[in-house]
């Protein structure tokens, strides 16, 4: 994918104060993540089911800190 498919990156407003961010952009079906701090590195894709899943998870607190 090319990096003018995915649109609208985004940061969390919870990541206001710390410099350990990522942004999410939006998919035609899915979502991509980059490193804020090095936005040329290039970002992985989630489709659809894989970013459900993921936020069920983050929801649920099921990554140790």
């Amino acid at each position: 994918m090319r990096n003018d498919e995915v649109s609208r990156w985004r940061t969390s407003s919870y990541s206001t104060a710390t410099q350990t961010c990522v942004e999410v952009g939006a998919l035609a079906d899915g979502a991509a993540v980059r490193d804020t701090k090095d936005r040329g590195a290039g970002y992985f894709v989630a489709d659809r089911g894989q970013w459900s899943a993921f936020i069920a998870a983050v929801k649920a607190d099921r990554f140790v800190r």
